[in-house]
């Protein structure tokens, strides 16, 4: 099952004024990003706009992703199955 984090970032345009230039290079969800003009914008012309990215993540954060080993595995999960009791008979 794959879950959609549709991510914006708000481009600061060429006259931007300092609240877009400190949200530069910051994702949102797109649900949650602040919405154009920003409300601190006092630049009349504003020309900041959003870029969309398929994830809010800018790079892989997980070993996993990375396609590093953690546990000698990289593929499906394998572990032992459970025993039952100490003794021979119980397993």
């Amino acid at each position: 099952m794959s879950v959609a984090y549709h991510a914006v970032a708000i481009m600061p345009g060429h006259r931007c004024c300092a609240a877009a230039q400190d949200l530069r290079g910051q994702r949102f969800l797109s649900r949650e990003a602040p919405p154009l003009p920003l409300k601190e914008c006092d630049r009349a012309d504003c020309s900041c706009r959003y870029e969309h990215f398929d994830d809010r993540r800018a790079k892989p954060r997980r070993a996993r992703d990375m396609g590093v080993s953690v546990d000698g595995w990289l593929e499906d999960e394998r572990r032992k199955p459970i025993k039952r009791g100490r003794r021979a008979s119980d397993r």
